[in-house]
């Protein structure tokens, strides 16, 4: 008979399955011999019951799997000690004692798709939130955020609306109206520039309207419910991944227990303590192979799950990061529009006073009072002393 490889079953129980790295996928952990006899079970065995696996199987299992080692590891032929991957939340990852580098997808940059793909503690209770669910959160704040913005632009938009209506009655005001001369006409040009200034600021207030609030207010209004699809499609890949790696614990199970039948069988043969035939012992390979055949097919199964998760969160991660950049630089500029049209107000309500600086400076007691004598003088011939 040709040499066969021995494996401890405690190794088969720890195969897991594989992680999603740059080039789309990885292979889950195990190995099997080239010298492995057609004919024979392959056998593993260590700590724990010794395990046989069929001809077939194990044939297909050594075409399905592959060896995945961190440099300077063991050659496939030398036992592994640690685990390679492990699963959290049905999400498989390099194990953290034998973790293979990683290069980000997007270095340097920080970005969405290289650091939200494991689930975080929930601060609010006890379950996880997915690292996807943390970055559709920041979303819809930034959502909020803009609307929160556009609210505030809307309250300074009633200030200036109140500010000139104040104005505009201000400046029909008779206080003082009988000043006189070039001090009378300075008054006056003080309250015009009140109603000059009361149009100033209407129309910076409409402005604000239209450059500003409306814009934030408007800006993605199917901003909601496009996330909610967005959230929707990654929670159903999400929930497919759970279906298929339970389908996977499942399949492994069985498995499990297939061989430990046929290694009891195969034993009780061994040892004559049962009158099984050759036959018996066939019938529980065959099913054996098939086990491991559907524990093949629902890993293949998963892996195309996890795959398309994975190529779904990267896309969606960099659209969401898309989407932010634009979001912000969208603020930026109309805030800059904001400071622009409070620069040109400011400008404009300095041209408002610039004729009442003008007449100020014109302002002349002495002028004002000769006009003031010439008008109202009563007589220029000055009292004398009485004669005797």
């Amino acid at each position: 008979m040709r040499s066969l490889e021995w494996f401890p079953l405690s190794l088969w129980k720890r195969i897991r399955l594989p992680y999603c790295h740059l080039a789309g996928k990885a292979t889950c952990l195990l190995r099997a011999t080239d010298t492995m006899s057609t004919q024979s079970p392959m056998r593993l065995h260590g700590s724990g019951p010794t395990v046989l696996l069929g001809p077939h199987q194990a044939l297909a299992l050594r075409g399905t799997f592959s060896l995945q080692q961190n440099p300077g590891s063991p050659s496939p032929g030398k036992k592994q000690n640690k685990e390679s991957t492990i699963t959290i939340n049905c999400v498989t990852f390099p194990h953290p004692d034998t973790m293979p580098e990683q290069q980000l997808l997007k270095p340097t940059e920080w970005s969405y798709c290289d650091y939200f793909w494991a689930d975080k503690k929930d601060p609010q209770g006890n379950g996880t939130m997915a690292g996807f669910e943390i970055l559709l959160q920041k979303q819809l704040k930034g959502k909020q955020m803009q609307k929160e913005m556009s609210e505030f632009i809307r309250e300074r938009i009633k200030i200036e609306e109140e500010y000139a209506k104040n104005l505009a009655k201000l400046s029909q005001n008779s206080l003082a109206a009988q000043e006189e001369g070039s001090l009378g006409e300075a008054w006056a040009q003080v309250k015009k520039s009140l109603a000059d200034e009361a149009e100033v600021h209407l129309k910076f207030s409409s402005k604000l309207h239209s450059e500003v609030e409306k814009p934030l207010m408007n800006f993605r209004e199917n901003f909601k419910k496009d996330m909610k699809k967005c959230d929707h499609h990654i929670a159903d890949l999400r929930k497919q991944l759970a279906s298929r790696y339970a389908s996977v614990e499942k399949a492994r199970k069985a498995l499990t227990e297939r061989q430990r039948d046929l290694e009891m069988k195969t034993q009780q043969l061994e040892i004559k303590l049962s009158n099984k035939t050759e036959e018996d012992i066939k019938k529980a390979r065959r099913k054996s192979t098939q086990a491991g055949d559907d524990l093949m097919r629902c890993v293949d199964l998963y892996n195309q799950a996890q795959s398309k998760w994975f190529e779904e969160m990267v896309t969606t991660t960099l659209e969401l990061e898309r989407l932010e950049v634009e979001r912000v630089e969208m603020i930026r500029q109309h805030l800059c529009q904001y400071t622009q049209l409070r620069h040109e107000t400011d400008m404009f309500n300095q041209s408002t006073v610039e004729p009442v600086d003008q007449l100020l400076r014109k302002v002349d007691p002495a002028k004002d009072r000769e006009l003031w004598v010439k008008e109202h003088k009563t007589g220029d011939i000055r009292p004398v002393d009485m004669e005797i």
